[in-house]
C-alpha cells in the first residue's frame, strides 16, 4: 500500500496490464470468474484517479506527482509521467469509462479471457499517452493503444470487421509514420526526449539557425504538419475521419464506448500537449486552415449523421462533428494565444473532449442495448418502441438531448464556451459552424423519432421478439454517465476550475 501511496501514477498506469497478465492464469471456461475479474481489476485505477483528483492542487504550477525513471539512457529516454489538470481530466476519464465498458460487455460469451485481456491492455495504453512526459514513451503508448481495439475490432466485430480493423490500423499507423520521424529529428537535435526540456530549448532557437540543412522556420513548419497529420487522423478532423463510422460500425459495443469516449481525444489531446507548446508560431500561422477543418468536421459530420439510417453510424458521424468543435477551441487559442476569449476557446474545447466522452460513450452503449433485443440497428426497422420500454426511452432521450447541447446538460456548457471564445476571433468560422448545431438537432430528433415515437412497429410487440426493457446491470452502466452529465450541466465549476487553471499555467 505504501508502494502505492507513493507512486500513484505508475500504479494507475501499469496496474491494468498486470490485472491482464494474471489473467493469462484463470480458467479459460470460467467466464463469471474472468468478467467480474477483469471489472474488479479496472474499478482499481479509478479509485486511485480519484485518489490523485483530491489530492491535486490546481494552483500549483507544472506538473504534480512526477515519476522519472532512466528507460534507455544512450538516447535519453525516460518513463517520465506527471499530470496537469489537462492530463489529470483525461486520466479519470479513461478510468471511468474502462470498467463501464467492461460491465457493458458482460453478455459477451465468445473467448471471454482475451476479449477482457485486450481492454486491460487497451487501458494501459491510453493512460500512458496521457501522463508521458518523454516523447518516445508518449509515441510507445500512443501505438500500444491502437494494437487491442484493432483486434476487437477484427475479432468481436460485425458482419464487415475485417475491412473496417484494417482501414483502422492503414490510417492511424500511416498518420504515425510522420509523429514518429518529428519526435525522432526533437531527439537527436536535443539529445534527451524530455517533453519540458525539449518545448524550452527548441522555442529558444534563434531564426537564422541552419538545422539538417534548412533554416528553423522550415524544419518547424515540416515537424508541425507531421504532427498535425497524425493528431488530425485520430481525432478525426475531416477529410481524415472516413476510418471512424466503419471501426464504430464494426465494433463491438463496449469497444464503440471506448473509441468514441477515450481514443478520439488522443489526437485533440495531441493538439494541446504538443502541438501548441513546441509551435506556437506555426499553429498561429495555420490556425485559419486548422478552423476550416473544424467547421467541415462540424458541418459535413451533421449533414453525415443525419443521412444515415444505421442507428450506429448516426452516432458515429456524431463524433465527427462535436469533435469538430474541439478543433475550433484549439484553433482559436492558436490564433490568439493568451487573450482572454482564447482562453475561453480552450476550456471549452477541453470540457467537450471529456462531455463527448461521457455523452458518446453513452449513446453507443445505448445503441448496444437495443441492438443485443432486436439485432439490427436500422431504425426503418424501429418506431413506437417508447410503450415497450419506457425506461430505456427516457435514459435515451436523457442521454441525446446532452449530445444536442440541451441547457442543464453538460453538452450546452462545453460548447457554449467554445462559440463564445471562437467567436470574437474566427468569427467567420465560428457562425459558419452554427449550421451544424441546427443540424445536430435534425439528427438527434431523427433517432429519437425513428426508434421511440410513431406507429408501433408491432413485430417487436409480441411473441419471441418482445422487446425486453433494460436490465439492471445495463442500468449501473449508464447512470454514472447520466449523473456526471447533469452535474456538470447545472455545476461545471468543480471541472472548470482545474481545467482552467491549467490552461492559464500552460498557455
Amino acid at each position: 500500500m505504501n508502494f502505492i501511496e507513493n507512486h500513484l501514477l505508475i500504479s494507475i498506469l501499469f496496474f491494468p496490464a498486470l490485472a491482464a497478465v494474471v489473467m493469462l492464469f484463470l480458467p479459460k471456461d470460467e467466464n463469471k470468474l474472468l468478467r467480474w475479474f477483469a471489472f474488479g481489476a479496472s474499478l482499481i485505477p479509478f479509485v486511485l484517479s480519484l485518489m490523485v483528483w483530491f489530492r491535486f492542487n490546481p494552483d500549483a504550477a507544472g506538473f504534480q506527482f512526477e515519476e522519472n525513471y532512466v528507460w534507455y539512457q544512450a538516447i535519453g529516454a525516460s518513463l517520465h509521467v506527471g499530470v496537469d489538470g489537462l492530463s489529470l481530466t483525461m486520466v479519470l476519464l479513461t478510468t471511468l469509462l474502462t470498467p463501464l465498458a467492461i460491465l457493458a460487455s458482460f453478455s459477451i460469451t465468445d473467448r471471454v479471457k482475451p476479449y477482457m485481456m485486450l481492454f486491460l491492455f487497451l487501458e494501459t495504453g491510453m493512460l500512458g499517452v496521457f501522463m508521458a512526459l518523454d516523447l518516445l514513451i508518449f509515441f510507445v503508448f500512443w501505438e500500444v493503444g491502437l494494437v487491442p481495439m484493432y483486434f476487437l475490432i477484427s475479432q468481436w466485430g460485425s458482419a464487415n470487421r475485417d475491412y473496417a480493423s484494417l482501414k483502422f490500423m492503414i490510417y492511424t499507423m500511416g498518420g504515425s509514420l510522420g509523429l514518429l520521424l518529428g519526435i525522432q529529428m526533437l531527439g537527436v537535435l536535443f539529445q534527451t526526449f524530455d517533453l519540458q526540456q525539449i518545448v524550452s530549448m527548441w522555442n529558444s532557437l534563434p531564426a537564422d539557425k541552419i538545422l539538417l540543412g534548412m533554416s528553423v522556420s522550415t524544419v518547424k513548419s515540416i515537424a508541425f504538419w507531421a504532427f498535425v497529420i497524425a493528431f488530425a487522423i485520430k481525432v478525426p478532423v475531416w477529410p481524415f475521419h472516413t476510418w471512424l463510422p466503419d471501426a464504430h460500425t464494426e465494433a463491438p459495443t463496449a469497444g464503440s464506448m471506448l473509441l468514441a469516449g477515450v481514443l478520439l481525444k488522443l489526437g485533440a489531446y495531441g493538439f494541446l500537449r504538443l502541438i501548441l507548446p513546441l509551435y506556437p508560431a506555426e499553429a498561429k500561422y495555420f490556425a485559419g486552415a486548422l478552423a476550416f477543418l473544424a467547421v467541415a468536421a462540424i458541418v459535413f459530420g451533421a449533414f453525415g449523421s443525419y443521412g444515415q439510417s444505421d442507428f450506429k453510424r448516426l452516432v458515429a458521424y456524431s463524433s465527427v462533428n462535436h469533435m469538430g468543435f474541439v478543433v475550433l477551441g484549439i484553433a482559436a487559442a492558436a490564433f490568439a494565444a493568451g487573450t482572454n476569449d482564447a482562453t475561453i476557446a480552450l476550456n471549452g474545447a477541453i470540457l467537450q473532449m471529456f462531455n463527448h466522452g461521457l455523452s458518446a460513450a453513452g449513446m453507443f452503449f445505448l445503441v448496444g442495448v437495443i441492438y443485443e433485443r432486436t439485432h439490427t440497428r436500422n431504425l426503418e426497422e424501429f418506431g413506437g418502441l417508447f410503450p415497450l420500454v419506457p425506461i430505456y426511452g427516457g435514459i435515451l432521450i436523457f442521454t441525446s438531448m446532452a449530445s444536442l447541447g440541451l441547457p442543464g446538460l453538460n453538452g450546452f456548457v462545453s460548447e457554449f464556451l467554445v462559440v463564445r471564445g471562437s467567436f470574437p476571433i474566427l468569427t467567420v468560422y465560428t457562425a459558419i459552424s452554427m449550421l451544424g448545431l441546427l443540424f445536430t438537432g435534425a439528427y438527434i430528433l431523427k433517432g429519437i423519432k425513428k426508434v421511440l415515437h410513431g406507429p408501433l412497429n408491432e413485430h417487436w410487440a409480441h411473441g419471441e421478439h418482445r422487446l425486453t426493457e433494460i436490465s439492471t446491470r445495463e442500468i449501473f452502466v449508464i447512470a454514472p454517465l447520466m449523473a456526471l452529465i447533469l452535474w456538470i450541466g447545472i455545476w461545471p465549476a468543480w471541472i472548470l476550475n482545474v481545467i482552467n487553471k491549467a490552461v492559464v499555467m500552460l498557455f
